[in-house]
């Protein structure tokens, strides 16, 4: 190999087929690999177009392609969310969408280019993986590799985690993923349930029996929801209205409103709030990064009719002023119990932050629980 065709070069992507190949590039490093599961290019390629993305209103954003010989061996995105770092009264580039062949100067020159991209801009630390906000995938896969991934979390090779930890990067925070088998709802649970909703003088809300328009409303409330009560999580980012209305305009047709649980009090106020939906990983393994010809009838039949036995539990949220109180028990009751009915064997939750006891403290009375994932975001500064 010549000295030029062994050179890296890190291009900033600024074309729509270098948006493509971007896109692209996460799936050519993994043919073959049975536990990734595939975004669809469409998706990725909108994440970073701002008329289709309006987290682009508050954040900066530029993708690289890091390329050798004419040959595309990585590619990262570099983006600074102004009303996280204002939050959290930081200076943090993030680094997220990040790929590459297992070569330490390919993994180098990608988030050397991202920390000189936030240099520029007054930034001061490293940090990733990272998206936009919290309902982009995050946190790199440190353990569970043999696990096949979910439609909302990141696989990685195991090196990944091996080059951060070379090129001087450190873990900020940890996440576990849990597999919950349903043998039955536990009686612990079950009854703990009941209690909170008498002492507290709360009902469920059942969403599946509302018209369209209030369930768009209640919709949007699950949203207010997830941001007052994640505000202490490790780095969270709000989601504005504009984000909440395109989250409901896009979502609320697809799921399925038996496996969301909505906890409210005597005036009808949300204080919590469960939402799943069936596993579409093999969905879109054979979607294959492509919402045409196919892909969308696959993915609409795992949403709608033909759902594998598999639930991903995406998140579960409680008022602040709730918490502390057992509310949680009601949505894991709740949903659960829907799910056997459905024929679900098993779950999967989020990506759980490790400092979270308050909701792992609930998978202990299940029997058969058990850790199958644990991921982290890595920091340095710059």
């Amino acid at each position: 190999m010549s000295a030029s065709d062994s050179k890296i070069t890190v291009v900033p992507v600024q074309s729509r087929r270098q948006l493509r190949e971007f896109a692209r590039f996460g799936r050519r490093l993994y043919k073959g690999c049975t536990y990734n599961v595939p975004e669809l290019d469409s998706d990725v390629m909108d994440l970073f177009t701002p008329s289709r993305n309006s987290a682009l209103e508050f954040c900066q954003a530029q993708t690289f392609l890091a390329v050798r010989g004419g040959r595309t061996v990585g590619r990262v995105a570099a983006i600074i969310n102004a009303k996280a770092n204002e939050t959290w009264g930081v200076k943090t580039v993030r680094f997220g969408w990040i790929d590459f062949e297992d070569d330490i100067e390919v993994s180098r020159a990608l988030l050397d280019t991202v920390a000189q991209w936030g240099l520029r801009r007054g930034m001061n630390r490293l940090e990733g993986p990272f998206g936009f906000t919290d309902f982009d995938p995050e946190g790199m896969l440190t353990w569970g590799f043999d696990r096949m991934g979910t439609m909302a979390t990141i696989y990685n090779w195991p090196y990944y985690p091996e080059h951060m930890r070379r090129l001087g990067l450190t873990e900020s925070a940890t996440w576990s993923e849990w597999l919950i088998p349903h043998c039955g709802i536990p009686e612990k649970i079950s009854r703990l349930s009941d209690i909170v909703l008498s002492r507290n003088g709360l009902h469920v809300t059942d969403l599946s029996a509302a018209k369209s328009r209030l369930a768009v409303r209640y919709a949007h409330d699950i949203f207010h929801l997830v941001n007052e009560s994640f505000s202490p999580l490790y780095g969270y980012s709000a989601f504005s209205e504009k984000q909440i209305d395109d989250f409901v305009r896009r979502y609320l047709p697809l799921i399925d409103k038996r496996l969301v649980c909505m906890v409210q009090d005597s005036e009808d106020n949300l204080v919590a709030a469960g939402f799943t939906i069936p596993s579409v990983a093999h969905a879109l393994r054979k979607a294959g990064g492509h919402l045409f010809p196919l892909g969308w009838w696959h993915l609409l039949k795992a949403f709608r009719w033909k759902h594998s036995d598999t639930l991903e539990m995406l998140f579960m949220a409680v008022r602040p002023d709730y918490q502390n109180r057992g509310i949680n028990a009601v949505p894991v009751a709740r949903i659960m119990s829907a799910a056997l009915g459905m024929g679900f064997m098993q779950a999967e939750s989020n990506p759980e932050l490790d400092t979270n006891t308050k909701m792992q403290s609930h998978w202990s009375y299940i029997e058969g629980t058990e850790i199958i994932k644990r991921r982290a975001v890595f920091y340095r500064e710059i």
